[in-house]
């Protein structure tokens, strides 16, 4: 049984799944709804229609049903990452007096 609330007024209706597929939304007054998309734990997907302006929406995963080298690396990938430092020592061995020589000096 569905129950909806459209300003005030309650209409239950019993759907099924036959009825669902096959026939519109039967309201007098239509509520906002977005297209969105709902992506399963194993990759599947379906179009829905949602209330929020959502492009997408993932279903999170059950960390139980997991092995345990699968459930550790998924925990790795959700820490952050730690930055990597690259020190480069650059030798600075030039002399600005070899160069005095093409400088023009005006007086």
């Amino acid at each position: 049984m569905l129950k909806l609330c459209v300003q005030g007024l309650q209409h239950t209706r019993a759907l099924s799944s036959a009825t669902a597929s096959v026939t519109r939304l039967h309201r007098s007054v239509y509520c906002r709804i977005y297209p969105t998309v709902v992506v399963h734990p194993d990759g599947s997907t379906i179009n829905i229609r949602y209330h929020e302006p959502r492009k997408i929406i993932k279903l999170p995963l059950d960390l139980s049903t997991l092995s345990d080298l699968e459930r550790k690396s998924r925990l790795e990938a959700r820490k952050p990452r730690k930055k990597v430092k690259i020190m480069d020592e650059v030798e600075d061995n030039f002399n600005a007096k070899k160069y005095m020589k093409y400088i023009k000096m005006n007086k």
